[in-house]
C-alpha cells in the first residue's frame, strides 16, 4: 500500500514549527503530502505558504515507511499513541497490523469517533488507505467504507480477536496468533468420519454434516463465536425467500413457459448447443441473484427444458450448477469478487476484461465434459 493517510500533531521543538507547507514537503523530497491542517479543532484552508505551528494536527499522506520516517524525524505525535490501553493489557506488547474492511464489518459507514473504537474495542485507528481517493478529514471523522485498508494499533494479544469482532481481514500473517495448535487435527478427523459414513450410505448427508458441526463445537475445535460469525445470515434469508419463488415458478407453470420458450430456441441446435445454452443462461442470471439462488430458480427451468427436448435432465442440471458458480463478469455476482474489488483497486470493467475470456473457456471446456460425464440419452 502506497497511499496511506494518517494524523499526527506537531509537538514543541519540532523542526516543522514555523515552516511553510511547501518547505515541509520539499524537505521530505515530495514523498509526503499534507492533505489538511487542523488548528484549535478547526480544519483550515491551507496554501503552499501556510505556516505550521506547534499543536497543529497534520493530515499526512504517503507510504508507510515515509510516514514513519517523517513522524519520527520531525518529533510528531501520532494520533492515538498516548491513549490508554485496555485494563489487563498494560504489560502486553503494542503493535500494528494492516487489515481490509469487509462488506459485513461494523466499521462500514461509521467513523472511529462515532464508533468509539478505542473505548469499546481497545484499539486505535492510526491510518487509512482508500484506492483512488484523497482523504482530508481527521481519522476520527473519516467515514469508513468496505474495501478500505486500515492500520490498527493495540496489544498484539488482543488485535486478532478485535479484528474478528470488527469484521476485518488481516493483510499480513506475521502479526496473527489465531488460536492454539493443540486441536488442529480434530476438525480433519471429524470431517473425514462424516464423509466416510455419508459415502458408505450409513447416514444421510444432512444428518452426518450437521452432527459433525455440532461435534466440532462441543469439543471446542470450533468456538461458538466463530461458528456464529461464520453463518452468512443475509444469504440464508435470501435463499429462504427465494425457495417459494422457485416453487411458485414450478407450480404456476411459469417455469414450463420459460423452458418451452428456450426449447423452441434450442430446437434447431445440436445437443451440445442446448447444454451450452443452459450454461450461458445460468451465467447471465447469477450477477442479478446469487450463485445458490440462481440454482433454485434455474433448476426447474432446466429440468422442463430437457424434458421438452427429449433429453435426460442430469446434464442440464449440472450445467446450471456450473454456470451459477462461474460469475467472472462482475464484482457483484459473488462475495469473493466484491471482497477484492476495493483492495485490488479494480474497476467494474476490469472483471469483464478478464472474465469474458474465462467464461468462454468454461463454456467451451465445460459443455463437452458435462455431456461426456452425464449422457443425454
Amino acid at each position: 500500500m502506497t497511499d496511506y493517510v494518517t494524523e499526527a500533531t506537531i509537538e514543541d521543538g519540532s523542526p516543522a514549527v514555523g515552516e511553510t507547507v511547501e518547505s515541509f514537503i520539499d524537505r521530505h523530497d515530495n514523498e509526503v503530502t499534507i492533505a489538511n491542517v487542523v488548528r484549535d479543532d478547526v480544519r483550515t484552508s491551507i496554501t503552499a505558504e501556510f505556516l505550521l505551528a506547534a499543536g497543529d494536527t497534520l493530515i499526512l499522506g504517503g507510504d508507510p515507511d515515509t510516514l514513519e520516517r517523517v513522524i519520527a524525524g520531525d518529533h510528531l505525535a501520532l494520533a492515538g499513541q498516548h491513549r490508554d490501553l485496555p485494563e489487563g493489557s498494560e504489560d502486553d506488547e503494542v503493535g500494528v497490523i494492516e487489515a481490509v474492511i469487509t462488506t459485513g464489518s461494523v466499521l462500514v459507514r461509521q467513523s472511529a469517533g462515532r464508533l468509539r473504537l478505542q473505548q469499546r474495542y481497545g484499539v486505535n485507528l492510526i491510518a487509512v488507505s482508500r484506492a483512488g481517493k484523497r482523504l482530508t478529514k481527521q481519522l476520527s471523522e473519516t467515514v469508513l467504507r468496505a474495501g478500505d485498508v486500515i492500520v490498527l494499533q493495540g496489544p498484539l494479544t488482543l488485535l486478532p480477536e478485535r479484528m474478528r469482532d470488527l469484521g476485518t481481514l488481516p493483510l499480513a500473517e506475521r502479526a496473527l496468533r489465531l488460536g492454539s495448535s493443540k486441536r488442529r487435527f480434530l476438525p480433519l478427523i471429524i470431517l473425514a468420519v462424516a464423509m466416510t459414513v455419508t459415502a458408505t450410505g450409513y447416514v444421510p448427508v444432512a444428518v452426518a454434516f450437521f452432527a459433525a458441526a455440532g461435534l466440532m463445537m462441543t469439543t471446542g475445535a470450533l468456538p461458538l463465536r466463530d461458528a456464529y460469525d461464520g453463518v452468512e445470515w443475509p444469504i440464508l434469508i435470501m435463499l429462504g425467500a427465494l425457495i417459494p419463488v422457485s416453487e411458485t415458478l414450478r407450480t404456476t407453470g411459469a417455469s414450463d413457459v420459460l423452458a418451452t420458450s428456450l426449447a423452441h430456441l434450442a430446437a434447431s441446435l445440436p445437443p451440445w448447443g442446448a447444454v451450452a445454452l443452459i450454461l450461458v443462461a445460468a451465467m447471465a442470471v447469477t450477477p442479478f441473484l446469487n450463485n445458490a439462488a440462481t440454482v433454485l430458480v434455474m433448476a426447474p427451468i432446466a429440468a422442463v427444458f430437457a424434458h421438452d427436448l427429449g433429453y435426460r435432465p442430469e446434464a442440464f442440471l449440472i450445467a446450471t450448477a456450473i454456470g451459477a458458480g462461474c460469475d467472472f463478469l462482475t464484482p457483484i455476482g459473488h462475495q469473493c469478487n466484491t471482497l477484492v474489488f476495493g483492495p485490488g483497486g479494480y474497476r467494474f470493467s476490469d472483471y469483464a476484461r478478464l472474465g469474458a475470456p474465462l467464461s468462454v473457456l468454461v463454456v467451451l471446456v465445460g459443455t463437452p465434459l458435462v455431456m461426456w460425464t452425464w449422457p443425454l440419452h
